[in-house]
């Protein structure tokens, strides 16, 4: 009798909404993307620590390993630190988008590295995304800005993922560990940047106004934490190319999601959703393949 794993996925696109909403709070917070981020990762370790210390799972790796785990900690503040200024330079649906190419990314620099030799229907099939985000950045000028600094933050997720994974096989850490020293040290390198970004932008605000205050502790907590527990959740039960293929519908619940929250689609013009379609089209394309390899 086949086991009925509903509440298994329930609980996986819960997670995958949550993921999807962390874009809707780089417009209802008022903050710039560098303190954003800065909040963001600093409060996510401190829940992350205290859910791992509850759960007797914290352990801390050697000077090696911590050296290694730290730079992919790095790597996710520069994405995120792009992701939000991407947003705030266009709207949600341009900046999560743009994290699309990360298919396009790691069909190029993945190989390149040596994880794995290239393989030129994957090119092929991410040429249709790149293809994508190029109609609507040559037809909507008018979120060019947001497009150049999304696609630098798709770099830069496809550089963390590359590396996390590499990590991870190479010291046999827990996600759960990577991603607690991960968030410390990028917001370490956050803290030695912030003088120079102050000095840069003097009026920059650093402390959250308002509603911020609330905004903020369930953004880095709920919104941050909660997706990735539920995907470890899923991972029990469900396989990771069942979990890794349902992500891909984050985009599509943060374009929702906005369009629902602050009317974007009232910001959109026809070459954005021809450019989605063929993201989508990109997508379904990648996922047939992948099935066939398996």
């Amino acid at each position: 009798m086949q086991k009925d794993n509903t509440n298994d996925y329930l609980r996986l696109h819960t997670g995958i909404l949550l993921a999807g909403a962390t874009g809707i709070f780089g417009r209802l917070i008022s903050l710039a993307e560098l303190p954003l981020v800065w909040y963001r990762m600093v409060i996510a370790a401190l829940v992350l620590a205290v859910v791992l210390r509850m759960s007797h799972k914290v352990s801390v790796p050697c000077r090696a390993h911590m050296m290694r785990i730290a730079g992919c900690g790095v790597l996710l503040a520069i994405h995120w630190v792009l992701f939000y200024a991407s947003i705030k330079a266009s709207n949600v649906s341009i900046a999560v988008v743009c994290i699309a190419l990360n298919g396009f990314f790691t069909a190029i620099i993945e190989p390149l590295t040596g994880h794995r030799r290239m393989f030129v229907r994957e090119i092929m099939l991410s040429m249709i995304t790149l293809a994508g985000i190029l109609l609507i950045f040559g037809l909507d000028t008018r979120h060019r800005t947001g497009i150049i600094i999304g696609a630098f933050s798709s770099l830069f997720y496809t550089l963390f993922s590359i590396a996390s994974k590499r990590v991870q096989q190479n010291t046999g850490h827990s996600s759960s560990t990577m991603l607690l020293y991960e968030l410390l040290a990028g917001w370490g390198a956050l803290t030695i940047v912030l003088p120079l970004y102050v000095w840069f932008y003097p009026t920059v605000a650093l402390l959250p106004a308002g509603v911020d205050w609330i905004y903020i502790p369930v953004f880095a907590s709920v919104f941050t934490i909660g997706p990735f527990l539920t995907q470890l959740q899923a991972l029990r039960t469900i396989s990771a190319f069942t979990v890794n293929l349902s992500y891909n519908l984050e985009p599509l619940y943060s374009i929702v999601l906005a369009m629902m929250l602050f009317d974007e689609g009232q910001e959109l013009n026809a070459s954005f959703w021809v450019g989605v379609f063929l993201i989508i089209l990109s997508v379904v394309l990648q996922t047939i393949v992948s099935r066939k390899r398996r």
